[in-house]
């Protein structure tokens, strides 16, 4: 190996120290920069714009999600609405066929009544011609 190439000890240790002062240094000048705080202020606007449409897309969003939910709500109001007369017509009109039925039978039995009432007259009628 080439000698001259060959630091020691102190040698890398003072360039270390050196370089680390000039990483400080550096740091220390991007930190003082006047420019630096113009874009942090304006990378905070930017944030801050960001921001401000999430929220309002996520306003319109749930004010979305709540008409919908609104308009869901009434379509199934009206629909169990619709149901329940729907069912009530129904009743009603299974209730007039009954009473149509008891009526119908209340006739025939009055039609069978008299039927019989006049077979038994007959058969008086007849048994005192016979007499």
């Amino acid at each position: 190996m080439n000698r001259s190439k060959e630091t020691s000890f102190a040698d890398r240790q003072s360039a270390a120290a050196t370089a680390k002062k000039a990483a400080v240094e550096r740091h220390r000048a991007l930190a003082n920069d006047p420019q630096r705080a113009e874009r942090q202020l304006a990378r905070q606007a930017v944030k801050i714009a960001r921001d401000a449409r999430i929220a309002e897309r996520k306003a319109a969003r749930l004010a979305s999600e709540a008409r919908a939910a609104a308009e869901k709500a009434a379509e199934e109001a009206a629909r169990k609405a619709a149901h329940e007369a729907a069912l009530q017509a129904e009743q009603a009109v299974r209730e007039a066929e009954a009473a149509e039925r008891a009526a119908r039978d209340l006739a025939l039995e009055a039609e069978k009544q008299a039927a019989r009432d006049l077979r038994y007259a007959a058969r008086k009628a007849k048994k005192r011609k016979g007499r």
